[in-house]
């Protein structure tokens, strides 16, 4: 089997290890788009550009299935990306975690690009799988190009700026972009609540 994961940037190396640990045996093909990295402040009509693109540069190689490893091109191109490439190549959306974050009860927050945070997409997942939960909305501006140039500096103030966004009495952040996969752990340091 051949599997291809595109995305903007290296927020695709976190999905691709995921995918590497379910199914050792599968190809992998990685698509990316390090010209317009990162797609978040995009507009909807620009990411749909890019993700199809990148989409195409993928299905070029024949794989089995496609993923979407990354929300803001789920979010906003999936179904452009379906319209083009089903039902000859599934296409497989990553979108926010809400599901299992709201099922497990207490406050979440969403951290996601500007493009994501906001959207009728997210907006219609927290509607339709956030339950009980109250759900906060957080927008990163800068976090996932700072994660995809390690700009160190820029990494610790997206995030402690998105930290003073998110309520205190949070259980569960939901990571809705890939590449924050790549500073889970200063992302978790930055919103726990001392005891």
């Amino acid at each position: 089997m051949k599997i291809a994961l595109m995305d903007s940037g290296i927020g695709l190396l976190p999905a691709a290890a995921a995918v590497r640990r379910l199914r050792p045996d599968a190809e992998l093909v990685l698509s990316s788009d390090p010209d317009g990295v990162p797609w978040g402040p995009r507009t909807t009509e620009d990411i749909t550009a890019h993700a199809l693109a990148t989409a195409r540069a993928a299905a070029a190689l024949e794989p089995d299935a496609l993923v979407v490893a990354c929300n803001t091109a789920s979010v906003h191109a999936l179904a452009a990306l379906r319209a083009e490439l089903e039902p000859a190549l599934p296409v497989i959306g990553t979108v926010p975690a809400i599901k299992p974050a709201a099922a497990a009860g207490g406050a979440v927050a969403i951290w996601a690009t500007p493009a994501t945070t906001g959207s009728p997409y997210q907006r219609r997942l927290i509607a339709d799988f956030g339950g009980a939960a109250q759900v906060t909305e957080v927008p990163c501006p800068g976090l996932a190009d700072a994660v995809q140039h390690a700009d160190e500096d820029a990494i610790d103030a997206a995030v402690a700026a998105a930290a003073a966004l998110t309520p205190d009495d949070v259980s569960a952040v939901v990571l809705g972009c890939t590449h924050y996969e790549l500073v889970a752990e200063r992302i978790r340091a930055a919103v726990q609540t001392p005891a």
